[in-house]
């Protein structure tokens, strides 16, 4: 099953994982204006005022690799309700596990033939990659991602419509008052 080539992260960072040390190798990424600026556009933000990733990559079984870490931020949103802006702070543990392609275990999946069996609220399964880099940039914004707020609201607005704003008594709803009132 091949990926279709998904578009760079606009904080993409490439980890070597040919030769990783034991420990570890730490990788920060710090999204400079204009890597914040596509942050902002790819996530549907007003502005990204901070975006820091801080990850450690480790080799992990035989030919795996783990990432672990957090991505923190300070973005801008439009609130759902008056557009206004309501800032947030994004602080998220970052976690993936990668074999390589070719390797037994992701050929086979852990079941020992075929599928990869997940357990729908356990940790993902392990990705493939391809080569001996990783973008462990992209893995860290989707995180950022998921961390987003879908529905931003300014402290103190709530969804009901006010009073004066309420939609007029349609036919129907009368009747059923009148007969309510009735019984």
């Amino acid at each position: 099953m091949k990926h279709q080539e998904e578009p760079r992260s606009s904080v993409s960072f490439e980890a070597h994982v040919s030769r990783l040390p034991q420990k570890g190798m730490p990788v920060r990424i710090e999204a400079d204006a204009a890597q914040r600026e596509a942050l902002a556009r790819e996530h549907e933000l007003v502005s990204v005022e901070r975006y820091v990733a801080d990850l450690v990559v480790t080799p992990w079984k035989r030919h795996g690799v783990k990432v672990k870490g957090r991505v923190e931020g300070d973005i801008t949103q439009a609130c759902v309700v008056t557009l206004e802006p309501v800032t947030a702070h994004i602080d998220e543990e970052v976690e993936g596990l990668f074999l390589p392609e070719d390797s037994k275990l992701g050929r086979q999946g852990f079941e020992g033939g075929g599928e990869i069996l997940l357990d729908a609220d356990g940790p993902d399964g392990p990705e493939t990659f391809t080569g001996d880099t990783i973008d462990v940039g992209a893995l860290a914004e989707q995180f950022f991602g998921l961390a987003i707020d879908p529905y931003p609201r300014k402290p103190g607005v709530s969804l009901e419509a006010a009073p004066e704003e309420a939609e007029p008594e349609s036919e129907f709803q009368k009747k059923l008052k009148s007969l309510l009132g009735k019984s």
